[in-house]
């Protein structure tokens, strides 16, 4: 490798190593500050995180937007106050986005996705995403989660 190249592989590695960790921070954050024990998520701590210009597909049953993806928040806080969401793997690409394998978990107190009355039984499941992160906040959000594993063993006898 001639010495020019030397020096730019440095450059690029030094000028983009801290931005990398910071954005990894902030998706670590989403999952403990924001998704796990939502009841306790604030509106301050999320602006931290999110971009106000958030886009979250599919859109979150809360609406669009960072108001709709609070909403959705809000309702998982009141309905699932112990609710715990655990990044098992994240996968860093080159531009800035995340892939996160994750587990998530909790018991319903309330109404929950057709599940009415609570039944007292917990649920454990696994979700996929891919988080874009742009200045230091999530720009962007594509989310898929096992909802009908969750429900079915909430059902289940």
């Amino acid at each position: 490798m001639t010495q020019t190249l030397k020096a730019i592989a440095l450059a690029t590695a030094v000028l983009a190593g801290p931005a990398m960790a910071d954005d990894i921070d902030t998706v670590r954050a989403f999952y403990s500050d924001i998704l796990s024990n939502p009841a306790e998520t604030t509106s301050e701590r999320y602006y931290e995180l999110f971009s106000p210009d958030v886009v979250s597909i599919p859109t979150p049953p809360g609406g669009e937007g960072a108001q709709g993806m609070l909403n959705t928040i809000g309702f998982l806080g009141q309905v699932v106050p112990d609710l715990t969401w655990e990044p098992q793997e994240i996968i860093a690409t080159d531009d800035s986005r995340y892939i996160v394998r994750g587990t998530f978990s909790g018991t319903p107190v309330g109404p929950f996705f057709g599940v009415d009355p609570a039944t007292g039984k917990s649920f454990e499941a696994m979700s996929i995403d891919i988080v874009t992160v742009e200045d230091g906040l999530i720009s962007h959000v594509y989310h898929l989660e096992d909802w009908t594993g969750a429900i079915a063993q909430l059902t289940a006898d």
